[in-house]
């Protein structure tokens, strides 16, 4: 089936239209993180440097690192992007560009984000490494696709609904694992954590500065919650879209981040550049 132009925008020079990355520029090795001047921490650990491309928030460079191709990738903020960056990637790795058609044979992807997040748990401190086993979406973003519950953990779901008294007005949350084979090799160094993604950093976190909240618990809710031994560690912004969509299209994904931010203890720490580097080195080593 060939893929219209109106639906997978390819531009003149080849690229995928936001992200102007070319098919023979992606690696199978992808990682991912928000701000587009973090790519830029990567360059010293890489060997070489194959190519660089910047459009708007999509900067992007692949190269060899530990003798790995590697694909470094800023998406900005929030699952929208992530709609964007993930759509892209996948085309890039599974249609050919030349006939706008499905490839005979898939490409799986291993996409790592890496960021920084704040804790919701007492016993997580600044400096801890959280890999997301469990993302939930609060965005709302899957559920504009077909067969969105063919990966989603429906019982999650219905008992944290019913523990937050969830309200009709907001966005049917969704629970999707991360990939088991990321999960293994960050399971010693990391903590377990079921991540909360939210469509924003101050309501939807909870943050109260002139607004008031729809739900003026949230957070207690949220750090109460407890399901089947798992509990929900942190915030971050991105990790539901893209286990989710990565579920979906055959791809082995998962989020690690640093906590800046313990919202339990009311801490938070704004000189967290070389956490985020030692999580850099740890990424590429591990990958």
């Amino acid at each position: 089936m060939r893929i219209p132009e109106s639906e997978l925008i390819i531009n003149a020079d080849g690229s995928a239209f936001h992200i102007h990355i070319r098919p023979e520029q992606l690696a199978d090795k992808v990682i991912l993180v928000g701000d587009p001047g973090r790519v830029e921490m990567f360059v010293p650990f890489f060997e070489q440097i194959e190519c660089r491309n910047a459009s708007r928030e999509f900067v992007s460079i692949t190269g060899l690192c530990h003798g790995k191709r590697i694909t470094v990738l800023s998406t900005g903020i929030g699952t929208d992007n992530i709609d964007i960056v993930m759509t892209e990637l996948d085309a890039l790795a599974n249609v050919d560009f030349n006939t706008r058609e499905p490839k005979a044979e898939h490409r799986t992807l291993s996409i790592l984000r890496i960021g920084t997040c704040g804790a919701i748990q007492p016993d997580i401190p600044l400096g801890s490494y959280v890999f997301s086993h469990i993302s939930v979406g609060c965005d709302g973003l899957l559920n504009w696709y077909a067969d969105r519950d063919s990966i989603a953990l429906a019982d999650f779901e219905n008992a944290f609904k019913k523990h937050c008294g969830w309200k009709e007005q907001l966005p049917d949350p969704y629970f999707v694992r991360a990939s088991d084979k990321l999960i293994s090799k960050f399971a010693d160094c990391t903590v377990k954590g079921m991540t909360i993604s939210a469509p924003g950093f101050y309501g939807p976190q909870g943050r109260v500065v002139r607004l008031g909240l729809a739900m003026p618990d949230m957070i207690q809710k949220f750090e109460s919650f407890r399901y089947e031994g798992w509990r929900i560690t942190n915030f971050e912004m991105e990790g539901s879209a893209i286990a989710g969509l990565a579920a979906h299209l055959g791809h082995d994904a998962g989020t690690v981040c640093c906590a800046i931010a313990n919202r339990h203890l009311h801490d938070a720490n704004t000189n967290y550049h070389p956490q985020v580097e030692g999580l850099i080195k740890l990424v590429l080593e591990r990958i």
